[in-house]
């Protein structure tokens, strides 16, 4: 495969870190590289001296002759006063864009919601990024560059920028750099990841589940290493306390070797710990929403809203931008009223609420972090043990040098930790959890998930990380046509339901002037459909082929399913130095899960029809 960027020798440091040293990477024809690392470790930073937008303290950046570099960065370069077309498509007729099947499924993945006549200064931030994002991805490329580029996409919104990704260049042809901490996203599109971490870049095959495997697999090599290093040192000190040292040159020397065996030992990772907290005793009652529904401007935002939560409930919330997800919380927690309905709450119940706009910090902004943890209580039970919470601060990464940082002047996934950090010492039983990935790097994440586990309470989480929200509830709902709806399926139940949705809006539109605009709007029901009256309509024989192709497929997808189990044991029994065959292993997994996303969409529909 033909090289088309690479970084020799990069040195990069900033006034407190050193945050590259020596790095050499390389990006051929083909790649499709994720960067992972803790924030602050330059994952950002190697992605734009190697895209040319800054440059090395020293070190070089080598790209092929004629390269076409594309980066979507953090920061917002649109022009206000642009139109959302022309920010898009620029000065191209309109016939031109039109005819480009391309550009138009990227302007219908990205801001088909959007009125394409509006200034780019009349949109949210979110809306901003997802315009931007389109900006990019309508030119040509050899590399494209994404920092962060599913924040503010919702789970529809990931799963076609996966898609367009993973088809937009043929095999073996153009680059992808990526630094995302959806690890959903990761796994979906990369076939390579780096690393970052202590100033140096750590190469994996595969995405991101291979990612983990390999790491675990050269932590556990390194903690055999350690561990010889621990006996060898034991017996050094052990002789050490026997021997006279005052009498013999010997002892020096002995001195002189167990002081070499620690010189010679890297410096210990920084790691992210999270104990479990204590809570307020929770009862039989928790929040029943009975009949609820909440009205602004005589418009439903929910509707007849039936659902009883019970005691360590683990449910995840989805919905578009704008679905009424907040509102459903605010239900919940007691912040937003019903207009229809009503809401009863246990009386032993305490919710706590991390919600996206970091509200719990606001009125602490101008403190220090350690002048905020001294107004809470001196000592807290965390995993059995009592910690103050500086001590709790430290285990959630945090140094003792940061505890003198004013809150206004933390990063982003500092503050998120840290009003994690205050929402939890309020030792709640019903927690809320509003985009709780935002900021927060993927070990971060890995560490937040195991809190998680085995958090005692009730758990709500609303969120487009497809990872965490698999990984951390039991059962999904959605919020569909002002509805809530139980997803059996999960996401991908979801994802059909939305194109479903999209299809039979495409439809009423299409249809509006002409004779089939009655029946597109014919059923009596939001989301009645053509499903409802085709089953009523079916036949005994009909219904029965149905049945049997639903029976056949779920023993399909059941072999499916020991088959990626059995490649999960391969890859776990690999030899994990032989790269392509790990490369075969995972290749083969994402073969299989796609078979078997087939299936399933396949039984939905079924079961759709037979309902």
């Amino acid at each position: 495969m033909a090289h088309l960027l690479g970084a020799e020798g990069l040195h990069q440091e900033f006034p407190a870190k050193v945050v590259l040293e020596n790095v050499t990477v390389g990006l051929a024809d083909g790649d499709r590289v994720g960067i992972v690392g803790r924030n602050g470790d330059g994952k950002s930073t190697l992605m734009r001296i190697m895209t040319g937008l800054s440059e090395p303290d020293a070190g070089r950046v080598t790209r092929r002759r004629d390269l076409r570099v594309g980066m979507l960065t953090q920061t917002d370069e649109l022009t206000g006063s642009d139109s959302v077309q022309h920010a898009v498509v620029g000065d191209d007729a309109e016939h031109t864009w039109r005819g480009d099947a391309r550009i138009r499924g990227i302007l219908h993945g990205l801001v088909r919601d959007l009125d394409l006549a509006a200034p780019v200064s009349t949109l949210s931030g979110g809306q901003r990024r997802r315009v931007a994002l389109a900006k990019l991805l309508v030119s040509e490329w050899d590399v494209i560059a994404l920092d962060e580029p599913t924040n503010h996409l919702d789970v529809e919104g990931i799963t076609w920028l996966a898609e367009h990704l993973r088809t937009r260049w043929a095999q073996n042809q153009g680059a992808l750099l990526l630094v995302t901490h959806d690890r959903w996203f990761l796994d979906a599109v990369c076939t390579r990841m780096w690393e970052v971490h202590d100033g140096i870049v750590d190469p994996f095959e595969g995405g991101y589940a291979a990612y983990v495997l390999q790491r675990v697999e050269r932590q556990r090599q390194a903690a055999v290493v350690e561990e010889k290093r621990q006996n060898l040192m034991r017996k050094e000190l052990a002789w050490l306390r026997r021997g006279a040292p005052a009498r013999t040159s010997k002892p020096k020397f002995r001195i002189e070797a167990a002081n070499t065996l620690i010189a010679d030992e890297p410096p210990v990772r920084d790691t992210v710990e999270l104990a479990q907290m204590a809570t307020a005793r929770l009862g039989k009652d928790v929040v029943d929403l009975l009949g609820a529904g909440v009205a602004y401007d005589g418009r439903d935002v929910l509707r007849d809203v039936e659902w009883r939560i019970a005691p360590g409930e683990r449910t995840g919330i989805l919905g578009q931008n704008g679905a009424g997800k907040s509102t459903l919380l605010g239900l919940v927690s007691g912040t937003v009223e019903p207009t229809s309905g009503r809401v009863k709450r246990g009386k032993t119940v305490r919710v706590a609420y991390l919600d996206q706009r970091l509200a719990e910090l606001d009125a602490v902004s101008h403190l220090r972090v350690r002048e905020v943890l001294a107004e809470q209580k001196a000592s807290y039970v965390a995993g059995g043990k009592e910690m103050t919470p500086s001590q709790l601060l430290e285990r959630l990464g945090f140094r003792s040098s940061e505890l003198s940082t004013p809150v206004k002047d933390l990063s982003g996934g500092q503050k998120r930790r840290l009003q994690l950090l205050l929402v939890l010492l309020d030792e709640p039983n019903v927690l809320i959890l509003d985009e709780p990935s935002n900021d927060l790097d993927t070990d971060m994440l890995a560490a937040m998930e195991d809190l998680l586990d085995s958090w005692p309470g009730t758990l709500l989480v609303v969120s487009h990380d497809r990872y965490l929200l698999e990984r951390v509830t039991d059962q999904q709902y959605a919020i569909l046509d002002a509805r809530l709806r139980h997803l059996p399926g999960g996401v991908d139940q979801y994802l059909t339901l939305r194109a479903e949705q999209d299809a039979r809006r495409d439809a009423a539109g299409a249809g509006a002037s002409g004779p089939a605009s009655s029946t597109a709007s014919g059923s009596s029901a939001p989301g009645a459909g053509a499903a409802t009256s085709g089953a009523a309509a079916m036949s005994g024989a009909e219904r029965r082929a149905l049945e049997k192709e639903l029976s056949s497929l779920e023993r399909k997808i059941e072999n499916l399913q020991k088959k990626v189990a059995a490649t999960h044991d391969d890859m776990a029994a690999h030899d994990h130095g032989d790269f392509d065959g790990l490369t075969k292993l995972n290749d083969r997994l994402r073969d299989l899960q796609a078979e078997i996303d087939d299936l399933e969409g396949r039984w939905l529909e079924l079961g759709e029809q037979l309902d």
